[in-house]
């Protein structure tokens, strides 16, 4: 595995799957939705290209989940151990992944680049004071790194980026 590729599977083992690249950003969310659909404090995802998400091993579910926008959201699981490991929200689109980043092999490597939904953040969570935090949601355009806009604006164009 190369220092840019992260590899990741579902409990079981029946999905394997790799990330090409360094993520666009990486969410942690604190919302009551996430907190009920990980049954934890918080969801940790990283959000990249689906183009960049490559599928070394199985085929996931798509699982229709409702989201807090009424919108929903298609989260792509297990058959057979049922773990989450991406989803696909409306309003990005599958053109973009969401990646549960406790499904890597080395999670540790994808740190939140934000915290959202602090609002409803559990009090016994403390954040740290290095890493960006906000009580709902956030201007992308003054949180990501130029590189990953410029990439995001690539897929939105139709054109792959670099």
């Amino acid at each position: 595995m190369s220092d840019d590729a992260f590899e990741g599977a579902c409990t079981c083992g029946d999905i394997e799957y790799r990330l090409t690249s360094v993520p666009l950003f990486v969410h942690c969310c604190h919302c009551t939705w996430c907190q009920r659909e990980s049954g934890s404090a918080f969801a940790l995802n990283a959000l990249i290209e689906t183009a960049r998400l490559q599928r070394l091993h199985g085929e996931p579910v798509m699982v229709n989940t409702p989201s807090n926008s009424g919108k929903g959201q298609q989260v792509a699981r297990c058959p057979r151990c049922h773990v989450a490991l991406w989803s696909h929200y409306a309003g990005a689109g599958e053109a973009f992944a969401f990646v549960r980043v406790g499904t890597l092999r080395q999670p540790d490597r994808l740190p939140p680049d934000i915290h959202i939904f602090t609002s409803t953040r559990l009090p016994w969570v403390s954040l740290p004071a290095n890493t960006p935090a906000v009580a709902e949601y956030y201007d992308r355009n003054a949180y990501w790194p130029a590189q990953s806009l410029a990439r995001r604006t690539a897929v939105l164009a139709g054109t792959t980026g670099s």
